[in-house]
């Protein structure tokens, strides 16, 4: 295989000249958004950065507790952007989500890990540090879809609940309709792009290992057991996220709380 080219600091820089024009369309459009994009690439250069930086050190020295921690603080910075982004209380959604996403990667992470790609080492920082990060990335946007359309459609037609209720269903029965369609609108464009893959879009993480030099057989394998293991850590998270928040939620009478700020 051929030496991967490399792309030194100075056209890394330059890169950022591009950004002008979705700055540009965003702002004259007045979409306010030009600020959060802004925060937003700073922060994932920032991000990367360090990890690359960590990776470069913790590869060598590859220690469980390291490794763990790390992902910890991920799952910390995951729960945090869902709660600003859905503009959630914390008082009901910080803990309710964060052990949603803790579960979902618990779960993923030693199915795929451990008995997929069966690691010596499952912590192991060059395989469980990238593939944590691709679910919590993908988990980030699906809860916050999934968690806007529930609680919006809940509180738009909270009659209808309390109809469900009346005539003797449970909550989860009262519920299920709601829940459904939030997982209908969160997963039919993740389920859309699952059917695309190869045909019209090749993936980030299968495209990665090509350029990286791995054989492009080796990379579809990768890519189509981690576009299995995304989809089922999403789906975890969305159904743990709502299943606990639930419990903190709705007042002894039935009744849904002000959720948002």
């Amino acid at each position: 295989m051929k030496e991967v080219i490399n792309i030194d600091y100075l056209s890394l820089i330059f890169g950022y000249i591009i950004l002008i024009i979705p700055f540009y369309i965003l702002w004259y459009y007045k979409t306010g958004l030009v600020k959060d994009a802004a925060i937003s690439f700073i922060r994932m250069t920032v991000q990367l950065l360090l990890v690359g930086f960590y990776l470069e050190f913790i590869f060598d020295l590859n220690n469980t507790w390291l490794n763990l921690l790390w992902v910890f603080i991920m799952t910390i910075l995951a729960t945090f952007t869902i709660i600003k982004r859905s503009e959630l209380k914390k008082e009901y959604f910080l803990i309710p989500i964060f052990i949603s996403i803790l579960l979902s990667i618990i779960i993923t992470d030693t199915f795929f890990l451990g008995f997929i790609i069966k690691l010596p080492k499952m912590f192991d920082a060059r395989y469980f540090i990238p593939i944590t990060g691709m679910l919590l990335g993908n988990s980030i946007k699906t809860i916050i879809i999934a968690l806007n359309v529930y609680y919006k459609k809940l509180k738009k037609e909270k009659e209808l609940y309390k109809w469900y209720v009346a005539n003797g269903a449970t909550h989860q029965e009262a519920v299920a309709p709601f829940k459904k369609e939030a997982l209908k609108v969160a997963f039919n464009p993740v389920i859309a792009n699952v059917a695309i893959v190869g045909l019209i879009s090749l993936p980030g993480m299968m495209t990665g290992q090509i350029l990286g030099g791995s054989s492009p057989i080796i990379a579809v394998k990768y890519q189509i057991m981690l576009m299995i293991t995304v989809f089922s850590s999403s789906i975890i998270s969305v159904f743990f996220s709502i299943y606990f928040a639930d419990k903190k939620v709705f007042d002894a009478f039935g009744n849904l709380k002000k959720i948002q700020n």
